[in-house]
């Protein structure tokens, strides 16, 4: 069974983490202890002998063999090998539990698509979710061996009532040497197939929903099967043992305490039982227990997956949802907030501290800047504020003044008439106050100023349009009256003054 100790951390604090010192179930120290006790029996075991048992010539010897076990040992790279192995187990252990098949998806399908209040609806819905339990059952039976001890036969499946007789003689008579687990799956799209040509599905795109959540429930159900058929490699898992088992081994020599009296380098102190080395086991040794319980998470260690549990679970849910909640919603009533502009959930008083603090807005929210770096600039390079300068760079592009037309205004106004095919005779003329104003700048009614002759910018050369085609004439002799039909106007900039999307005048 998982060990969960989530609440105990549930708050950082000073000496969080040492309360799960003491934890003796799923801790380190159920899964070490006999490993440690030998080897700290093989070191001291060598240690006597090296003080009580050797002739001096022979501990000479001996001191010689621990000086070089202890100079070599450190070429073993036992962090390198060591750590990239948990990391690849780890990673494989978190994937293969998110390969467990959960019907929820399933049912919720299932539910919102198979329809029927009667006996007859009733019976394909939990059929449906019976077969999928089926599945997921076949294929843990196959990985787990917690759930193979419960159900080690097929006659063990039926009497639990995931099959019928006649489904299983169905299944055995399936002529394939492979494993079955994918049986159901097929009976569940051809079942959800039958509902579909009863009416009981009322479309195709509700039968595609139910197949695409059931292909996903089938894909999870395989990849635990291979999973439990591809391992890591097994050299990489040998290489790792080795790299451990044989680093220890020389530390078994190297690390002996010596005579001081010898005046060996670095052996100034003699004690009994090495600390640091057995630190050292501890971690090491710990390390490899770790991916030694985590490669294989379908067995009966404390932390493997709780298969069965998953299994009685899923398949009580997935019935609940699919017979006695089918159909069964609560009365519609208004909630709580109904006419509340800003609903906001009440608080409890151990929690109505958090209505003082202000809601996250941004982290740029908090950056002050002082009022001169809040003023635009100007983009041509020249000093001070945008608009503060004559001659800014948005006004040479707008009329000067209210009795004067800029260039800009009657180059647009010339465009737009070339465009149109309209003369400049011809807009003359459609003005109504053509010729009654003298030059002197007065406006005419038409809202476009009137200039001095010597101020006008010579005139360009109006464009002369095509001749117009010959009229076509209808089955009665007559010619079709073309209509133009006028564009619709696009709106204005919205930086460019109105008189400019206003000047254009109207062609006769």
């Amino acid at each position: 069974m998982t060990v969960t100790y989530t609440a105990r951390v549930a708050n950082a604090r000073f000496g969080g983490f040492s309360q799960l010192l003491l934890l003796w179930r799923g801790s380190i120290y159920k899964l070490l202890w006999r490993e440690l006790l030998c080897f700290l029996g093989l070191y001291m075991a060598l240690s006597a002998a090296y003080r009580f048992l050797l002739a001096e010539e022979q501990k000479r010897y001996f001191e010689k063999l621990v000086m070089y076990c202890d100079q070599y040992a450190s070429l073993i790279p036992v962090s390198f090998v060591l750590g990239f192995y948990v990391t690849l187990v780890v990673h494989r252990w978190w994937n293969q539990y998110l390969c467990m098949p959960l019907p929820d998806a399933l049912m919720c399908a299932v539910v919102g698509t198979v329809h029927g209040r009667d006996d007859r609806g009733r019976l394909y819905r939990r059929t449906l979710m019976r077969y999928a339990g089926l599945s997921a059952v076949l294929i843990l039976r196959s990985v787990s061996t917690a759930v193979f001890k419960r159900f080690p036969t097929i006659d063990h499946v039926v009497e639990a009532g995931f099959m019928t007789r006649e489904e299983r003689k169905k299944f055995e008579n399936l002529n394939s040497s492979y494993n079955k687990y994918w049986v159901p799956c097929v009976w569940f799209s051809s079942l959800a197939a039958q509902a579909r040509r009863e009416g009981r599905i009322r479309d195709n795109s509700a039968l595609k929903l139910l197949l695409e959540e059931l292909n996903a429930f089938r894909s999870k159900c395989g990849m635990l099967f291979h999973y439990d058929w591809i391992s890591i490699p097994l050299v990489y898992t040998q290489v790792v043992t080795i790299a451990v088992y044989s680093y220890f081994l020389a530390c078994l020599i190297g690390r002996q305490f010596l005579d001081p009296a010898q005046g060996y380098k670095d052996h100034t102190l003699d004690l009994c039982v090495p600390i640091f080395t057995l630190l050292q086991f501890f971690f090491y040794a710990g390390w490899l227990k770790v991916a030694e319980q985590l490669i294989n998470p379908f067995g009966e260690d404390d932390d493997d997956f709780e298969t069965n549990f998953l299994i009685d679970r899923n398949f009580q849910v997935s019935m609940l949802a699919v017979d006695e909640m089918y159909d069964d919603l609560a009365m519609l009533e208004k909630d709580l907030y109904w006419d509340a502009a800003e609903a906001r959930a009440p608080y409890t008083a151990a929690t109505a501290f958090l209505l003082q603090q202000p809601s996250f807005q941004g982290s740029t929210f908090d950056i002050a800047l002082a009022k001169e770096d809040m003023q635009f600039q100007r983009l041509d390079g020249v000093d001070g504020p945008l608009g503060e300068a004559h001659g800014d760079f948005l006004q040479r592009l707008l009329p000067a003044g209210a009795g004067t037309v800029g260039p800009l205004g009657r180059r647009l106004s010339l465009l737009r008439r070339k465009n149109s095919c309209v003369s400049e005779a011809s807009t003359a003329a459609s003005c109504g106050c053509a010729g009654t104003a003298d030059s002197g700048g007065v406006e005419c009614s038409c809202g476009e100023p009137l200039l001095d002759p010597s101020l006008r910018e010579p005139e360009l050369e109006p464009p002369t349009c095509p001749e117009p085609p010959a009229p076509i004439l209808g089955p009665t002799a007559e010619p079709f009256t073309t209509v133009p039909i006028p564009g619709p106007r696009a709106p204005a900039p919205p930086w460019l003054p109105s008189p400019i999307g206003e000047e254009e005048e109207s062609p006769a």
